[in-house]
């Protein structure tokens, strides 16, 4: 007999939606966590705790460009401050993950699970056997050949720096390196002068290349230093700071360096090949149902080798739970669409991105139409003093969209109605007429804009 119904393996929020479905839905239900400070990397040093910096860096920011056009004088930032609001926040969150799942009547189960066989695991030593498993592990910082590298703190740490010196390198031109690099050069001292050490071509390579430059232009402005082709061969303590090396033999003298390179699926405790389990170093191998190999085995979030987003994770870890609750006659179950997946890059400007790119377009030999402005001058923009505003907006011949990206303030809104029109079919010469009645004058409304081109 079972132990369990399911037993879902990580307490982020992949596993704790997963949970809270698949006990709604009348199963016995346990939670396997191997961390002393259960609720996962968004709540705890990701999605979450990153808002709390960027709030204050957009204030900045924003501050900075009305100097003069309406303000008297920019804002300062206070790092200690906005890191001690932020710690009033994830220091309840382990607390609030427990209380949440117990009161739900799913139980907990600390300790580091690793399966026996297809239908069992152990956790620390109790064996456990299952209906059904969810692994929500998520993802760690990858591992980085670099002499010395015991000298870099992750990204995770860097959200525990109770103060922030002047001077720190980024290693990795990946998001995550942007986004913290424009929090320090906001709300850090004014000597403040980030550096991003990328080892390819270019940065963040899974974003438009055109757009790229538009946003490290704009960082540059803000002290942010952008370097590619930097392979970084050591990072050696000398004194109070740092020395980083890389392979031309310049040098870089730094008070931090952080680890942005980006992370890797965190599953190489959990015995993958004892149920029978496929995956490679992009994650577990699932269906669009989510089921891995074994069919009693479902993987959602970071772990599994799909987008490594927050709400993709909610959204696949419910896809499973419907599946698990299933019933032949009585109920059907679910696939994911990853068609129109947003993401936003939480710089200021930000860069929102869904669907192609302009160059994945071109090497795939897609025909396509192209709507572009950079530099917009409109007044939302100009009255809040933000001279890199930016849009693509990417169709097919039908008008179909097949791509966006902005860069500007508030991007989330413009990205959203570009998805929607994506999943929905709805054509840019339909959205241009739809549009019409947007509030006015907004970001939501200066899509007619942006949308003109396009129009027959």
């Amino acid at each position: 007999m079972n132990d369990y119904d399911v037993v879902i393996v990580g307490s982020g929020t992949a596993g704790q939606t997963a949970a809270f479905a698949l006990k709604a839905g009348g199963l016995k239900v346990a939670v396997v966590e191997k961390s002393d400070r259960p609720g996962g990397t968004c709540a705890l040093a990701g999605c979450q705790p990153k808002k709390w910096y960027y709030e204050a860096a957009e204030s900045i920011a924003r501050s900075r460009h009305l100097k003069g056009k309406g303000l008297t004088a920019a804002l300062e930032g206070d790092w200690p401050a906005v890191y001690a609001q932020k710690t009033r926040f994830t220091s309840g969150v382990s607390k609030r993950t427990m209380d949440g799942l117990t009161q739900a009547g799913i139980d907990f189960l600390p300790g580091r699970a690793r399966f026996l066989n297809e239908t069992s695991m152990q956790v620390d030593k109790r064996r456990i056997e299952a209906g059904h498993f969810v692994l929500a592990t998520g993802a760690r910082p990858m591992t980085l050949p670099i002499k010395g590298g015991a000298h870099m703190i992750t990204s995770d740490r860097f959200f525990d720096l109770e103060t922030l010196p002047p001077k720190i390198l980024f290693v990795g031109g990946g998001f995550i390196s942007f986004e913290l690099a424009h929090f320090a050069a906001r709300i850090g001292s004014d000597r403040s002068r980030p550096l991003i050490l990328e080892v390819g071509g270019r940065p963040l390579l899974q974003f438009d290349a055109q757009m790229v430059d538009l946003l490290v232009d704009a960082s540059g402005e803000e002290g942010i230093e952008v370097r590619t082709g930097m392979q970084i061969d050591s990072i050696e303590k000398e004194g109070e700071g740092l020395i980083v090396s890389v392979a031309s033999g310049e040098t870089f003298e730094t008070d931090l360096v952080v680890h942005g390179a980006g992370r890797v699926p965190n599953i190489l405790d959990l015995d993958l090949a004892a149920a029978g389990i496929d995956h490679s170093p992009r994650g577990i191998v699932t269906d669009d149902g989510m089921r891995t190999s074994n069919p009693r085995v479902y993987a959602v979030g970071d772990c599994a080798a799909t987008v490594q987003l927050a709400r993709v994770a909610d959204y696949e870890a419910l896809v499973a739970a419907r599946n698990i609750l299933a019933r032949p006659g009585r109920s059907e179950g679910k696939t994911v669409d990853y068609r129109a997946v947003p993401a936003i890059l939480f710089t200021y400007p930000q860069y929102g991105m869904v669907g192609a790119t302009e160059d994945a377009l071109i090497r795939g030999g897609i025909d396509h139409h192209k709507s572009f402005g950079r530099n917009l001058g409109w007044p939302t923009y100009r009255r809040i003093g933000l001279r890199h505003a930016a849009y693509k907006l990417l169709v097919d011949p039908d008008g179909l969209f097949l791509g966006a990206h902005f860069i500007g303030d508030n991007t989330s809104g413009l990205l959203n109605t570009i998805r929607l029109a994506m999943i929905n079919g709805i054509t840019a010469d339909e959205l241009y007429w739809q549009s019409i009645m947007s509030p006015y004058p907004t970001r939501e409304s200066d899509l007619l804009y942006m949308l003109k081109s396009l129009v027959a």
